[in-house]
């Protein structure tokens, strides 16, 4: 087990917008227990589908509210989207989820004392459009099979976790 001190990015899990896993990877084997391909096939199911319930569990609107409030130009701004959930934190991990305007997850797991967990959550989107959207072999929704963006993210976790 990891000392409470540590922080620590354990493990990585991508799921399209239909809510299939389309890439895994575990960065730190000590620190959560060993799944297999169908618990994390599961899992993506069952999350993509709890995130799609929380977006829609939304506070009502009474009737002073607007749902689109007036700019300093005069102009309505749309309001903000809903999200569903983002943050699910337990005395042994810390679950953060970013979600992409096409409705692509990234799942990142890490140890509750990490700090800055939505900025690595970013810069690890980020490598993920450098690396793979930009690859002309990649075919959207399929597993993700890029061997640049495996050393880059190997490379960026490897110094999150060596801090």
């Amino acid at each position: 087990m990891i000392p409470p001190t540590c922080e620590t990015v354990f493990a990585l899990i991508i799921i399209n917008k239909a809510g299939g896993l389309i890439y895994n990877k575990t960065f730190h084997e000590a620190g959560l227990n060993k799944v297999g391909t169908n618990d994390l096939l599961v899992l993506a199911g069952t999350f993509h589908g709890v995130h799609a319930i929380t977006a829609r569990l939304n506070p009502l609107k009474t009737a002073g509210d607007r749902t689109s409030t007036a700019s300093a130009s005069g102009m309505l701004n749309r309001p903000e989207p809903p999200t569903g959930l983002e943050v699910l934190e337990s005395e042994n991990f810390r679950l953060q989820c970013f979600t992409t305007m096409t409705g692509v997850k990234f799942l990142l797991f890490t140890d509750t004392t990490q700090a800055n967990v939505d900025v690595t959550i970013r810069r690890i989107y980020d490598l993920y459009s450098d690396y793979v959207m930009k690859n002309p072999f990649y075919q959207l929704e399929m597993p993700v099979r890029c061997d640049m963006f495996d050393r880059k993210l190997l490379s960026y976790v490897r110094e999150i976790n060596n801090r």
